[in-house]
């Protein structure tokens, strides 16, 4: 067996005792009390929000941050999640708080890609307002489900999905299943299209968010089966429930 080999054995292994250690999917009654009511309720309305001194206007639709998207932006914005002259995709951008996060600290590319127009809109209207233009950043706006729109020359150094993946339908209003619980399969198929066509760069990573209100262990078991090594860089729980939110950094088997 060679170095290179048992590494990447070593790796596998590594991935799969992380596995093991995840919680289990919470109770269906724990997932409708968690995602009861909240800023849900006024989805149809338009809303503001504000984040490290911006002010984000949100038309009817576009979902407001919450505390597991401020996960995601609070790591891009103190460089735990480097985007600096890279190219990235903020999947599910919704008003875009990453885009502007990483065209704010120099992003050589932004893909800003949900599968709902008006949050792209949102998402460019406020790199246009808040970033302007940048000579060495190119700003790409895209409505996609998933990965269908994006080029395959993409070569994306990161991704960040924070994915509606919760396990029980929480809510009738299509609006709510779309940005909430649309459920795993979501994640499976972001794996599956990264690996199919290729789109990640060499030493590129993934930085997705799971909660133990998804299929926790399924999604994570899939990526690692995909061929990536998960990583935990942070986990966040709330008092008064047992909800454990988990920011994972995932790069290929392979990768130093």
């Amino acid at each position: 067996m060679t170095d290179r080999t048992a590494a990447a054995a070593a790796s596998r292994e590594d991935a799969r005792a992380l596995l093991d250690a995840l919680p289990d999917t919470l109770p269906r009654d724990e997932i409708l009390a968690i995602n009861s009511g909240g800023s849900k309720s006024d989805v149809h309305t338009e809303r503001s929000y504000e984040y490290n001194g911006w002010t984000f206007t949100l038309p009817p639709g576009v979902f407001k941050p919450g505390d597991t998207s401020r996960i995601v932006h609070d790591r891009l914005l103190d460089g735990t999640i480097p985007v600096e002259g890279r190219s990235y995709a903020a999947m599910g951008v919704g008003l875009g708080v990453e885009a502007v996060i990483a065209g704010v600290l120099g992003a050589r590319e932004i893909y800003a890609a949900d599968v709902h127009p008006d949050s792209v809109a949102a998402a460019a209207e406020h790199y246009a307002r808040i970033v302007g233009n940048r000579p060495d950043t190119v700003f790409r706006p895209l409505v996609s489900n998933l990965f269908e729109e994006f080029p395959d020359s993409a070569g994306l150094d990161v991704i960040t999905f924070n994915p509606p993946a919760v396990s029980t339908r929480t809510s009738d209003d299509p609006t709510v299943v779309r940005n909430v619980c649309v459920g795993a399969e979501i994640v499976l198929r972001f794996f599956d299209q990264i690996v199919t066509r290729d789109l990640l760069a060499p030493d590129g990573e993934i930085y997705l968010v799971v909660s133990n209100t998804a299929e926790l262990k399924r999604i994570v078991g899939h990526g690692i089966d995909a061929g990536f090594r998960p990583d935990v860089l942070h986990r966040q729980t709330w008092e008064g429930d047992n909800c454990q939110a988990y920011l994972f950094k995932l790069s290929r088997h392979h990768a130093a």
